[in-house]
């Protein structure tokens, strides 16, 4: 074995790099909107760890669960990604970008829990 199921899966590179884009966004957050930095480290953290758990899934009803939890997550960053440009805390071009990797994660997810396999 050279690499793990979720490796191969297009939908885990692109929540890594989500991870990489959030992490930017909590570093460039202000003093006193750390509760806005860890949820949206958790929540975009949960997402390829979540794929990743699903990934190694036998079980097309664990699979499915697992890449459930992954998109409400990924939709939960939008939101928080939304709630910092609203409060004028990120500029509009980073917010579209990280809408653009959640809505790919986002429809990638929803063809996984569909089919229910990788």
């Amino acid at each position: 074995m050279t690499h793990f199921d979720h490796e191969k899966l297009d939908v885990y590179k692109v929540a890594i790099d989500f991870v990489a884009l959030a992490d930017d966004v909590v570093e460039s957050l202000p003093r006193g909107r750390g509760y806005l930095a860890d949820q949206l480290h958790r929540a975009a953290t949960s997402i390829p760890l979540n794929i990743a758990e699903g990934a190694g899934e036998y079980s097309t009803k664990e699979k499915a669960r697992f890449y459930r939890i992954a998109l409400r997550s990924a939709t939960e960053c939008a939101a928080l990604i939304d709630v910092c440009q609203r409060l004028s805390l990120i500029a509009e071009a980073r917010r579209q970008t990280g809408r653009e990797f959640l809505v790919r994660i986002v429809s990638m997810l929803t063809q996984l829990v569909k089919a229910g396999t990788t």
